[in-house]
């Protein structure tokens, strides 16, 4: 979906707790382009931080910390069956996983920066040996 297609564009608020420090690391990155992100049924309501790399998104952080992340259909299914995301109810080229502690943290951005390079033109192959590994190294945090 196009940012301006999701309401009023304005900045990305301030996230409680680890969730703020996700924010800032992707708001970091270059190309990347922060908004609010407005509740799917109010466009008036806050409900979390957009971001885009041009006009393609990335993903967003929701209020409560959940990560909604834009991938394929293939790697989604991939970090679904290694338990480093959990399946997005809404679309099988989407996952989520939840921001509550540093370690939750720490994948939130492994995960969105697997998003953004693979936006920035990262081949599949080299994408699923990084989701090998990280399931390898990594106790998952999704159950």
């Amino acid at each position: 979906m196009r940012l301006e297609s999701k309401g009023v564009v304005r900045p990305p608020p301030k996230l409680a707790g680890p969730a703020q420090a996700v924010s800032a690391e992707i708001q970091s990155w270059p190309k990347i382009r922060a908004a609010t992100h407005w509740y799917l049924y109010d466009r008036t309501q806050v409900d979390g931080a957009d971001f885009y790399v041009g006009a393609r998104e990335l993903g967003h952080i929701h209020l409560d910390g959940e990560i909604h992340l834009a991938l394929t259909p293939g790697l989604a299914q991939r970090l679904i069956e290694a338990g480093l995301a959990a399946e997005f109810p809404w679309g099988s080229d989407w996952v989520q996983a939840p921001i509550r502690t540093k370690v939750e943290a720490r994948r939130a951005i492994w995960l969105f920066r697997l998003g953004y390079d693979r936006i920035r033109g990262a081949g599949i192959r080299e994408l699923r040996e990084r989701i090998r590994r990280e399931a390898e190294q990594a106790t998952p945090v999704i159950s």
